[in-house]
């Protein structure tokens, strides 16, 4: 990579930001249609196993990429958000795209990007958002590599998110829980009838366990769209996991077999349950389900696996850890996980959480750990100010346990501190953006090295 290359690649996402943002996507997928049709339905260059849900996805989707790579496949993955830089969302073979391959595409598909944004403007239309362009650069890029097979991750919802105009052989829903009401609905159902709109006719569909609402919702799509659905506790599921030096040890029921004491370096029953969830997903794409996995290569699969952001490892003298839990249901896994997998003495939160959040429903599942908080907030220009969710989590787990600090920087810098003094380990979490910035500064400040 040559600075050139890097700053062509920061080039493009300056460009992506220039659009309407993340946080108000536009409910439609023409815009993206066109754009990939005027480039020669590069969407449609390799098969898709396509990625819904609440909490759960990214990693599952890493976990599936992982274990296709180990099947000898070139992958290309696209996952949201970046914890660091852009490139990480778009992955070929299991690494970051390159600054390169950024710029090259960005080249062949900005024409057809601005024929688009021209055609919308001309019907008084929003012109393609920061997401829609995102996906479409994706694509090009895969189709660019090229790649046998993309695991897709969705932004928001599924029926009308832009990475819905790929017809996916199979179709995989992580847990499905309240997140994003004010686009996808007030209720479990609203939200999940929203999400099953990734099913395509004939898919292959793999759920993970869901609540009563929410699978009769996709046990409904999938019969209208006669798809087999497949759902953990009911057709695949965990058997076992036990607690193992960096990880875990995870026996699994897939759909076509049984595979035991498979290591997997990711801390957490939710991961051993999304790993159930990512086995019969390959198992459905490699073979319709009744084909069981080479042992040892799911076991190879699984072992390169990784998560970053979620409960991670990034610092030792004092353990810092972080993990991307940013609504309740990720919260209460974050919780349950640190009860099974480490014993602190003491436990120092550093706590940041974007607007539209529900940020008294984290506090309450985090407040269970016992943990005092520093409260911060990212340089997002959505995170809820330092001041306004201290008085949150005041209120939720009591004034005695809440400190404040503006900055990241200086919250974590006082955090360690505390840690170290009380011989306990710190927590950074609530916000995807402010676990990237930690990330950052452990590495640049030399205490990274878990």
């Amino acid at each position: 990579m040559t600075d050139e290359h890097r700053e062509a690649a920061d080039a493009v996402y300056e460009a992506l930001l220039g659009r309407i943002g993340e946080a108000d996507p536009r409910p439609r997928l023409e815009p993206t249609r066109r754009a990939v049709e005027l480039l020669g339905d590069p969407h449609r260059a390799a098969p898709v196993i396509h990625i819904t849900g609440t909490n759960g996805k990214t990693s599952t989707g890493r976990l599936i990429e992982s274990i296709l790579r180990a099947h000898e496949l070139r992958t290309g993955t696209l996952t949201s958000p970046h914890l660091e830089r852009f490139t990480e969302r778009i992955r070929i073979d299991g690494e970051p795209i390159s600054d390169e391959a950024v710029a090259r595409n960005w080249a062949d598909i900005e024409p057809y990007i601005g024929m688009v944004d021209a055609e919308l403007a001309a019907r008084d239309e929003a012109p393609l958002t920061f997401f829609e362009v995102l996906t479409v650069l994706a694509f090009a890029a895969f189709a660019d590599a090229p790649v046998d097979i993309v695991v897709l991750e969705v932004g928001m919802g599924g029926e009308w998110d832009s990475t819905n105009v790929a017809d996916a052989q199979v179709a995989v829903f992580t847990p499905i829980d309240l997140d994003h009401q004010a686009r996808l609905g007030r209720t479990i159902e609203e939200i999940a009838r929203t999400k099953s709109g990734i099913m395509k006719p004939s898919a292959a569909v793999v759920s993970a366990a869901q609540r009563p609402e929410a699978l009769a919702v996709l046990e409904e799509a999938a019969r209208l769209t006669e798809s087999s659905l497949a759902v953990e506790d009911r057709d695949f599921g965990v058997i076992e996991s036990k607690v193992a030096v960096g990880g875990q040890l995870v026996s699994v029921r897939g759909l076509a077999g049984e595979y035991r004491d498979l290591l997997l370096p990711l801390f957490g029953r939710h991961q051993a349950e999304n790993a159930a969830v990512a086995i019969a997903a390959v198992e459905s794409f490699l073979g319709a389900g009744t084909v069981a996995l080479s042992n040892e290569v799911l076991e190879a699969g699984l072992a390169a696996s990784t998560s970053p952001g979620r409960l991670q490892p990034i610092g030792t003298e004092p353990t810092v850890l972080v993990d991307a839990a940013h609504n309740p249901h990720g919260a209460h896994a974050l919780v349950a996980a640190l009860e099974e997998f480490f014993e602190f003495d003491s436990l120092v939160i550093v706590l940041g959480i974007v607007a539209g959040k529900d940020a008294a429903g984290i506090v309450r599942e985090l407040a269970k750990t016992g943990a005092d908080f520093m409260v911060t907030q990212s340089e997002s220009d959505r995170s809820i100010p330092a001041d306004e969710l201290a008085a949150i989590v005041a209120a939720e787990a009591g004034r005695e346990r809440v400190r404040v600090e503006e900055r990241s920087d200086d919250a974590i810098d006082e955090a360690r501190r505390i840690a170290a003094e009380r011989g306990g380990a710190v927590l950074v979490t609530g916000s995807i953006v402010l676990v990237g910035e930690i990330i950052a500064q452990a590495a640049d400040r030399g205490w990274g090295n878990a």
